[in-house]
């Protein structure tokens, strides 16, 4: 009877234990909704996204068809956002060039995100590791992130992959550190102490109960370097080391136009539009982010 009243005792409470995640998730969904500079944000980048996904339709030209009676033809109703040199349509280049820059930022992301978090809680959570791991990040991150960026596509050679892997040893060591912070200070915490009395296994421990608890500042810092990333791929293509042409991206249009800033703004003007408000959006997402996984900030700004 003691251990059937035991397990019963159990279920109850890892039901009421899923019952306070779903709520806790609830109020965070509820929060995020509310704050306006995620709203912002959201709504400017989803547009983005949308322009991305379905380029194909919505773009009214090929991006790479050339109309040599329609050089450099300015705003029109034929050419909303003009055409450039070659007569090709600037607007179906900034569409098509939107999907080829958010790839490479999700990419970017992701390849960040695997190894900022691998490294970050191999250094936070075996201690030996620490020194050595984070000397090596402190190294690389002594460099200028654009700079090392740069060499390091240059070093590789002009591609869209190599691009990914740039930004990506730019961006893992300052991730790293993100999460090694919050491992540092989770794995203090009693519940994780507990849990290692009671002999939980480390890959337990370090799944269910450390990164589950830093995904926020996590998350956080993925969305700026989203949004670096963005930027970062168009200096690289305007730089001629980044996807190469034809292929349109917001940085190569960018780079095409600078010889007609003169004569024909548009070809410079509506691409950089097009990274400033993919910035912008996933920056006042962060903020929004920030704000809602730590109140004390949000406290603090309605003080203010």
């Amino acid at each position: 009877m003691a251990v059937e009243a035991n397990a019963d005792n159990a279920a109850i409470l890892r039901q009421e234990i899923a019952r306070a995640r779903r709520r806790g998730w609830m109020l965070f969904g509820r929060r995020l909704a509310r704050h306006r500079s995620f709203q912002v944000g959201f709504a400017l980048f989803f547009v983005i996204v949308l322009l991305a996904v379905f380029a194909d339709l919505i773009a009214p030209y090929d991006p790479n068809k050339n109309d040599y009676r329609s050089l450099l033809a300015p705003p029109s109703m034929a050419h909303w956002f003009g055409t450039d040199g070659f007569g090709r349509d600037i607007m179906s280049r900034v569409i098509h060039g939107t999907r080829v820059s958010l790839g490479i930022g999700i990419s970017v992301v992701v390849m960040t995100g695997i190894l900022g978090v691998f490294l970050g809680m191999l250094a936070g959570y075996v201690r030996w590791l620490d020194n050595v791991l984070m000397r090596i990040m402190d190294g690389l991150m002594a460099f200028p992130g654009v700079l090392l960026a740069i060499a390091l596509a240059a070093a590789l050679g002009p591609s869209t992959m190599n691009a990914v892997i740039a930004l990506t040893i730019t961006f893992t060591p300052r991730t790293a550190r993100v999460v090694r912070s919050s491992v540092l200070v989770i794995r203090e915490l009693p519940y994780v102490e507990a849990a290692m009395a009671v002999g939980a296994g480390h890959a337990r421990i370090i799944f269910r109960y450390i990164l589950a608890n830093a995904l926020s500042p996590l998350i956080v810092q993925l969305t700026f370097v989203f949004a670096v990333s963005i930027l970062a791929e168009a200096i690289l293509s305007f730089l001629g080391v980044g996807p190469p042409p034809p292929a349109p991206s917001l940085g190569n249009i960018i780079a095409e136009g600078r010889n007609y800033l003169q004569d024909a703004s548009w070809i410079a003007f509506f691409p950089g539009i097009a990274i400033a408000a993919a910035v912008l959006g996933l920056n006042l997402m962060g903020d929004g982010l920030r704000d809602v996984t730590d109140p004390r900030l949000a406290a603090e700004r309605g003080a203010g």
